[in-house]
């Protein structure tokens, strides 16, 4: 039976990109393998604190920490959702990676993260892709692919949904098109991606 860690970090429980295509993944998920477990954490409606000098010192020993770090280390799979504010991921996010990345512990090349499967879906309300104007001000994917490879040594996939406010910018109307595309995408590499790590687990 295997375990997939789920976190969602969107501010809104309604109407967030990030969670719809998170949702789905999971659905795909349990259907596809139904006595597959899955945790999950909404780090917006139950935030973690701030690491703080004393976890630090204690490390693994510290209750909320060696929680986190045995959810992840029990995890065949994780899915996190990371939707961008201001250019980076959501604060409750970075208190997560903070709490439960435990150098010496966890970390590494040759940890018990490492080579565990993440998917990451980085929404965004418009595009920061290579070529756009913006490209130099996406935070999310560059810093949680250097996280989570270079820290924990995990293999991470992005899903990346954007212009996701084209539908209430006016001034992005004519991105609409683009947006309901990239949405569609979104969702089908979610359900797609899904199945097939189900699909790996269950064999």
């Amino acid at each position: 039976m295997a375990t997939l860690l789920h976190l969602d970090s969107a501010v809104f429980p309604q109407g967030s990109a990030s969670r719809e295509v998170t949702a789905a993944f999971v659905e795909a998920w349990r259907e596809q393998h139904p006595e597959g477990r899955v945790v999950y954490r909404d780090l917006a409606a139950d935030p973690l604190p701030h690491l703080d000098a004393s976890a630090v010192a204690a490390g693994a020993d510290d209750a909320l920490r060696g929680e986190l770090a045995a959810e992840l280390t029990e995890a065949d799979a994780v899915l996190i959702g990371a939707p961008m504010y201001n250019f980076s991921i959501p604060s409750t996010l970075k208190a997560w990676l903070d709490q439960v990345i435990i150098v010496g512990h966890n970390s590494g090349p040759d940890g018990p993260v490492a080579g565990t499967p993440v998917t990451v879906v980085a929404s965004r309300g418009g595009s920061y892709a290579p070529g756009t104007p913006r490209e130099d001000f996406e935070f999310v994917q560059n810093y949680l692919e250097k996280v989570l490879t270079g820290m924990l040594g995990a293999e991470v996939d992005f899903i990346v949904p954007e212009l996701t406010l084209a539908h209430s910018k006016p001034e992005m109307a004519e991105l609409i098109p683009l947006a309901d595309a990239s949405r569609a995408k979104a969702f089908n590499d979610a359900t797609e991606k899904a199945k097939a790590l189900a699909a790996r687990f269950a064999a």
